[in-house]
């Protein structure tokens, strides 16, 4: 099943339901399928790796908001935006954890030959190749300047 197809049942879902929040995550993700799809040169169809990449882009955003509603006080809004974070993560293979990242992270370095952070870019562009949709770009970045530096 398309991720167009489970985001459209999920949504009938929603609706009968009433849940407001879900049926708004939603919503936002079958607008970026309907997006991707009319872009230039998709000719209608997106591949799996596309959906990936705009769905951790939401998932991304939604955290970046949420932070900002946090430091300011906003419950209300920041409520709304770990209800559509938690729809949005459904549809995202799991992610690793930090001491998983790590070691993907050390093996990686170890392949690159990086030996200090000169070495970065190095590191980052095999690191965001192969752990792409399993850890979030900041994290790895934080982590590659961890061990590095260390």
């Amino acid at each position: 099943m398309s991720l167009e197809q489970k985001v459209m049942t999920e949504m009938k879902e929603a609706m009968k339901a009433k849940d407001e929040g879900v049926l708004r995550a939603l919503r936002a993700i079958k607008a970026e399928i309907i997006k991707a799809k009319t872009e230039p040169g998709a000719g209608g169809e997106i591949d799996e790796a596309t959906e990936q990449k705009f769905l951790q882009k939401m998932m991304k955003q939604r955290k970046d908001s949420l932070e900002i509603f946090e430091k300011q006080g906003r419950e209300d809004l920041a409520t709304k935006e770990k209800e559509e974070m938690a729809v949005i993560e459904k549809f995202l293979p799991k992610q690793l954890s930090q001491s998983e990242l790590k070691d993907a992270l050390k093996k990686i370095i170890a392949d690159t030959g990086a030996s200090s952070p000169a070495d970065m870019g190095k590191v980052m562009g095999t690191a965001s190749k192969e752990l792409a949709g399993l850890a979030d770009g900041k994290t790895i970045s934080t982590l590659v300047k961890e061990l590095l530096a260390g």
